[in-house]
């Protein structure tokens, strides 16, 4: 970091602005800040979740993905700069494929639901989710790296099946969806 905060407030955005690098300034409504916006609130989501009490294996690969979120959102905030790399998303798929051997396979939708960390990973997955399509819609208008875009994917995959594994660590079922009856039956 070049530089220290010994203020916090500046008065700049007050005109619905705020900055990026370069000294430029862009509607705080843009979808590049819109993007920047959901990848702090998907980093946020995560701090909630490390809030509760995790597997170990699960907890660093969460401190991890931490970091790597600031690194995405340091590549949005600098237009043109790549930060994330794709061993950054290879890396969430190992975990996820270490995850997923040890669940049922799925033969039915899932709610969420079930234990109170379980349910944060789904809130989280809902928060990736977004961040995703919020990046799709800037790449719609300027460059942006697909690396941030597929680990956000395979971020929220992560997140869902993590999900189930606390559940299943807690002793607890998956929440399966019931469709409602029609009155065809």
């Amino acid at each position: 970091m070049g530089f220290r905060l010994s203020k916090i407030y500046t008065r700049t955005g007050d005109d619905g602005t705020t900055g990026i690098s370069g000294n430029r300034r862009q509607p705080k409504n843009s979808p590049r800040i819109t993007a920047i916006g959901s990848v702090d609130e998907l980093n946020s989501f995560i701090g909630l979740l490390l809030c509760e009490d995790l597997p170990d294996q699960m907890r660093a690969t969460l401190v991890d993905t931490q970091h790597r979120l600031f690194d995405l959102g340091g590549e949005l905030s600098m237009p043109g700069h790549a930060t994330l790399q794709m061993s950054a998303t290879v890396a969430l798929e190992t975990e996820l494929d270490a995850l997923n051997e040890g669940l049922d396979p799925l033969d039915n939708f899932i709610l969420p639901g079930g234990t109170r960390p379980a349910s944060l990973c789904h809130v989280t997955r809902s928060v990736a989710r977004r961040a995703e399509r919020d990046l799709v819609t800037l790449q719609q208008r300027e460059p942006v790296s697909p690396v941030g875009i597929a680990y956000l994917n395979r971020l929220s995959d992560l997140l869902f099946v993590m999900a189930r594994a606390l559940n299943k660590q807690a002793g607890r079922p998956d929440v399966l969806w019931q469709q409602e009856k029609t009155g065809a039956e």
